[in-house]
């Protein structure tokens, strides 16, 4: 069943552009239900190694059981943040690739009891951990407005951002917060309805992206990847939001400037090298045809990156 609701996104156009060895080590930094894994097992031989992590325990726990079979497999129920940490705990110095699909995957979209759904009524939680401490619920009901309002804007670009976040202090006052459905309704109560879809998917994205701290994980990704890929290896990463793409397109586009003294400068003393080249200036989107099976790979990019 979870694997039915997995869909992952442009998979032959990240294998293309990751797999060059097929017996080389590579990491899936978002294992999900294992549709990338899965493909890259399929693409190496005996001698590959694949090592994946997820924070979400299900998804963990079905890919467990997925791959029980196959001795090339190695899992890790943990951040791909540290992805640096796993090589050592492997003994590995090198990854000939890595991959990361920042998406939420369909089951966790469509299960309610996920948390992650504004389309279900189901406790607050958007944690895509649930060893966090903090949720969803507790972030709307006990926030300053301020503070709120600043969540709601920036990491879910939401121009209506103060005006939802006013709603939600005055109306806590008279009744917990607790549902999706309740945050679900006081952004209805000040959202005109042509944009009420784009507005609610706006603010549990914020919700979810503040909880989890995935911007800041995701730049600790792209760091600590740098620690453990060597020359030639290949480095492809999927998001969906502007948030995520920006943040990869800055990250190769820096790694792969050799200098970055003022342009007035007579000469270069920052000693800054390239370490990347980038494999797509512009970033590759899902085909005509995907979108029409999966539509929530609408949004996709990926881009990707070989090191020098």
């Amino acid at each position: 069943m979870m694997q039915s609701h997995h869909i992952p996104v442009m998979v032959n156009e990240s294998m293309d552009l990751l797999i060059k060895k097929k017996g080389g080590i590579y990491f899936d930094g978002t294992l999900g239900f294992g549709g990338h894994s899965s493909e890259i097992l399929n693409r190496l031989n005996s001698k590959g190694i694949l090592v994946s992590t997820d924070v979400d325990s299900s998804a963990f726990e079905y890919c467990r059981k997925r791959f029980e079979n196959d001795k090339r497999v190695r899992l890790y129920n943990f951040n791909f943040s540290m992805i640096d940490a796993i090589a050592k705990l492997e003994s590995l110095m090198f990854f000939d690739g890595v991959i990361a699909d920042l998406g939420v995957s369909s089951y966790q979209l469509d299960n309610a009891s996920s948390g992650f759904t504004y389309s279900s009524d189901a406790p607050l939680d958007l944690r895509m951990d649930k060893n966090l401490k903090t949720t969803a619920m507790d972030i709307v009901n006990k926030l300053n407005e301020k503070e709120l309002a600043t969540i709601i804007f920036e990491f879910g670009e939401e121009k209506k951002s103060r005006k939802i976040a006013h709603h939600i202090v005055n109306s806590r006052r008279k009744k917990i917060i607790k549902t999706s459905y309740d945050l679900k309704k006081l952004i209805e109560e000040v959202t005109q309805q042509k944009y009420l879809i784009k507005t609610l998917s706006r603010v549990f994205q914020a919700l979810r992206i503040y909880i989890n701290g995935e911007l800041e994980n995701l730049r600790q990704f792209l760091n600590n990847s740098m620690k453990v890929l060597k020359s030639g290896s290949r480095i492809v990463v999927i998001s969906y939001h502007s948030l995520e793409d920006r943040i990869v397109k800055e990250f190769f586009k820096y790694e792969e400037l050799d200098c970055i003294c003022p342009k007035d400068a007579p000469v270069c003393i920052c000693d800054k090298q390239s370490t990347l080249k980038i494999l797509t200036r512009k970033p590759v989107i899902p085909s005509i045809d995907e979108v029409k099976s999966n539509k929530r790979a609408r949004s996709a990019k990926l881009r990707a990156a070989e090191v020098l």
